[in-house]
């Protein structure tokens, strides 16, 4: 997953490398030729990663791997650094020299010879890289070791799950499921079962497939999961579930889909079926696996399916069908499920702790709460440690916990799903804000689009592709909105529970988030995307080991101490929140105007005015004053910025 990002984040560095070549900018003939030599293995290097992605290996080789996605993550940080040390070099000799007196000069500018030191650095850098993989090459692997989708995977049909709080959605499923009334359409009816991931939806199906297929009114029944499956072995699997009568399906090509459905649709011909599918990922998917379903004239025939995408959900039951949203669990029926996952029986007359610390962090998802109601279980609740402490430590349990596994794979699984560099980066950029911090969908858009996470297109501006991005993370559910026009149009959104903790978890431990919070730093190696909460960065010496010249975001929750709020070190900052910093003041805004590649600003705090300057930041399209107690819209416009609010 990480190398994902890596790929995505230099696929996008290309388009500015082109760019350097193009415009020039007075380049010495080595310093070109330099560059062209990057660009070219810039290129290489993104084939290289897609190839180890996409290739099976097995774990003595992930090690390998990671050294090398560490070499070269450096090496395209490095690339980016110089890229950009350049664009703010020339924009910075492209001011007047008045402005120039007047802004502090940068101490870190690059001289000529100092940018050509430093790209002959990162050709030696791929070279030393090349030779590394050279002699601890990755040993080719054999289809044969890739994890089979249902090695680990049980039947749910076999599971005595732990259902609390599902009467009404069961009694409605059933409801949906009965023989069709007079006038009703004689056609087959799909039932979709949809909602984000741990709320229960194949334990509902599962319970609903016992009681429907348990009686003479199907003449053929079959469980089938769709996950990490191509229809034709989604097909093949139905087949087999039909029973003895297909026991040449053991021999079944999965790769010939027209021929499976043939035999689907020969098996079911004339007959009642139920069907169950579970976890459909995409339209395409299930439009293949449909057209094995004959025509059903008399409208007895049921088919259930479950997925976390709504778009897919509603194209399955697009005809003469039903969508069934799940919802979460109300308090009581989480206490209650979570009580009788984490007490001991001979523990139910102590006196039990306070719960709402986990409960909050569940937010009434069942696979969330039986994960850590076991979890508590095992280390002696309720006379061991308390809730507080299991949730100060949440992520490295998730990340280590033995009990977790089912957790971390259904969340991993959602991530991995996300198709592309760019959806990925946009989920764990929600590791920007604090958990009770509602997120305007606007300037969410805005940001993204001011780092550049989303690559750009011709025929599409960034700001169309970010909406594109935000609205599949809504469609699959991983956001929740918050605050909804009266058209439908999501104005706010947050991320949830244990997706939250996910989120921050994968974000950190892949360079992608810098966090200061809960009085600790959680950070990797590289400072790229600064994020401080909540009054956890008024000490300047947690901030001596970092390069905030290297920085491109940076948000701000609460006070902060002098060298943060020193905007002269930022020299190629893109994106700056302050609008909840709330020690800030006139005299802080004044380095702003040397922040000459800054994109996006939100201002806040005690902000009276502007500084004169800030109109020479001519890369700057987002300035949001509303939250400033002295300025208004009105009084910024003559800026000449694109989006002032």
């Amino acid at each position: 997953m990480e190398a994902a990002i890596l790929s995505g984040s230099i696929k996008i560095m290309l388009p500015k490398l082109l760019s350097l070549v193009e415009k020039s900018w007075n380049l010495s003939k080595d310093i070109m030729r330099d560059i062209k030599f990057l660009e070219k293995e810039l290129g290489m290097i993104v084939r290289s990663i897609d190839m180890e992605l996409n290739a099976p290996r097995q774990d003595h080789g992930a090690a390998l791997l990671l050294l090398s996605i560490e070499d070269l993550r450096e090496l395209a940080h490095g690339i980016e650094d110089c890229i950009d040390s350049l664009m703010y070099r020339a924009s910075w000799k492209q001011q007047s020299s008045l402005f120039r007196r007047r802004v502090q000069s940068p101490k870190t500018l690059l001289t000529g010879l100092q940018f050509a030191q430093k790209l002959q650095r990162m050709k030696q850098m791929v070279v030393e890289a090349h030779d590394r993989r050279q002699r601890y090459p990755v040993p080719a692997q054999t289809s044969g070791d890739a994890p089979s989708p249902s090695s680990s995977a049980s039947d749910p049909r076999l599971v005595d799950a732990d259902l609390v709080g599902v009467d009404e959605h069961r009694a409605k499923l059933l409801e949906q499921l009965a023989e069709a009334a007079e006038g009703q359409p004689m056609q087959l009816k799909v039932v979709s079962i949809v909602g984000c991931w741990g709320l229960g939806k194949t334990a509902l199906a599962a319970d609903v497939y016992k009681t429907e297929a348990g009686g003479e009114r199907f003449d053929k029944r079959a469980w089938v999961c769709a996950a990490l499956r191509s229809p034709g072995e989604v097909l093949a699997n139905m087949l087999r579930e039909f029973g003895s009568d297909c026991q040449e399906s053991v021999l079944l090509d999965t790769s010939n889909v027209s021929q499976l459905c043939v035999q689907v649709r020969n098996h079911l011909a004339n007959k009642r079926y139920f069907i169950v599918i579970d976890d459909i990922q995409t339209q395409a998917q299930w439009k293949r696996i449909k057209s094995a379903f004959p025509d059903d004239n008399d409208g007895s025939s049921r088919v259930v399916v479950t997925t976390t995408i709504q778009s897919v959900a509603t194209a399955c039951s697009s005809e003469n069908g039903y969508v069934h949203r799940m919802s979460r669990l109300d308090e009581k029926c989480s206490k209650r499920l979570f009580s009788e996952k984490a007490c001991p029986k001979k523990y139910l007359h102590y006196d039990q702790p306070d719960t709402t610390a986990i409960l909050n962090k569940c937010y009434g998802q069942p696979l969330a709460l039986i994960t850590m109601g076991e979890f508590l279980k095992s280390i002696g609740w309720p006379i061991g440690r308390t809730c507080e402490d299991a949730c100060n430590n949440i992520r490295y349990h998730m990340e280590n916990g033995e009990t977790f596994g089912d957790m971390r794979r259904a969340l991993m699984r959602s991530y991995a799903s996300l198709g592309g560099h760019a959806l990925k980066a946009c989920l764990l950029y929600f590791a920007m804000f604090p958990s009770d911090h509602p997120m305007r969908k606007k300037s969410l858009l805005r940001r993204w689009s001011a780092e550049g996470i989303v690559e750009t297109q011709a025929s599409c501006d960034a700001m169309k592709l970010a909406a594109e991005n935000f609205d599949e993370l809504m469609d699959r559910n991983l956001i929740e909105p918050i605050g909804v026009s009266n058209n439908g149009n999501v104005k706010t959104c947050q991320t949830y529970g244990m997706m939250r903790e996910f989120i921050l978890q994968l974000s950190v431990s892949q360079n992608f988030v810098t966090l200061f919070c809960d009085d600790k730093k959680e950070a990797g190696k590289y400072a790229r995307r600064l994020s401080l909460h909540h009054k956890n960065a008024k000490d300047d010496d947690r901030f001596k080991n970092i390069d905030l010249s290297l920085v491109r975001s940076l948000t701000i929750f609460g006070e902060a101490c002098k060298t943060v709020l020193n905007f002269s070190k930022y020299e190629l900052l893109r994106v700056l929140d302050l609008e909840k910093c709330d020690d800030l003041k006139d005299d802080h805004i004044k380095g702003i105007c040397n922040l000459l590649l800054l994109k996006y600003l939100s201002l806040g705090g005690s902000v009276t005015e502007l500084p004169e300057d800030i109109a020479k930041l001519e890369h700057l399209e987002a300035l949001d004053v509303r939250k400033t107690k002295d300025l208004s819209p009105m009084e910024v416009k003559g800026f000449f910025i694109s989006w002032v609010i």
